[in-house]
């Protein structure tokens, strides 16, 4: 699937109001490999249910840090059996009781935060996305998370042209938990980034 820039643009004013399920089917009708990146944090339910709804047996990429929390690990351990989610683990290729031994989590402002971003999160993800070679990658990225996304929309294009479709992008929290409420799902918001720090701030796996 190859869509031009015009294309994506006039593609993501169709779309736009389009219910997800619907824009998840439509992305599917033109994948060849499509799969959804989660990290379980707060909402994420909502991508993993509509997606795998659709079809069932889509692989889902989880690039696990080693220091989510324990609410965190105990969520996703109820997704994944509830939801029969097809995960593929990804972790870092260093301990976490390695890493806290010689370097801690450094400080966003600490040099070694770079070092230590690309160790957890950047090189698991880019070694899964290397493994499974997608055409289209299913994500919740949303209107007003961070500056970056907001320039974003439904649909984009990453720099290795894969298609990025967010079906939720301008949904807000309180649609988001009304989606829950009817479809009975649980949410988990004592989540934490090390990453990241702050919830406006990227960790680059989206630039």
């Amino acid at each position: 699937m190859n869509f031009t820039i015009a294309q994506v643009k006039d593609l993501n004013i169709q779309l736009r109001g389009i219910p997800p399920v619907e824009i998840i089917s439509w992305a599917l009708q033109y994948a060849k490999n499509a799969v959804i990146t989660t990290n379980f944090r707060p909402y994420e339910v909502a991508i993993l249910h509509a997606v795998s709804d659709v079809q069932n047996d889509i692989p889902v990429i989880w690039c696990d840090t080693g220091y989510n929390t324990p609410n965190t690990y105990k969520h996703a351990d109820e997704l994944i059996d509830r939801l029969q989610l097809n995960v593929k683990l990804y972790v870092p290729k260093q301990t976490t009781a390695h890493r806290d031994a010689v370097m801690g989590i450094p400080s966003i402002e600490d040099p070694n935060h770079a070092i230590f971003t690309e160790q957890v999160k950047l090189e698991p993800f880019k070694r899964a996305m290397a493994e499974w070679k997608p055409d289209v990658w299913f994500t919740n990225l949303r209107q007003g998370q961070t500056a970056l996304r907001d320039t974003l929309d439904i649909l984009s294009v990453s720099k290795d042209g894969v298609l990025k479709v967010s079906p939720f992008y301008y949904w807000t929290d309180a649609q988001l938990d009304a989606y829950l409420k009817e479809h009975k799902l649980p949410n988990e918001h004592k989540y934490f980034d090390p990453t990241k720090v702050l919830e406006n701030r990227e960790c680059g796996l989206h630039t």
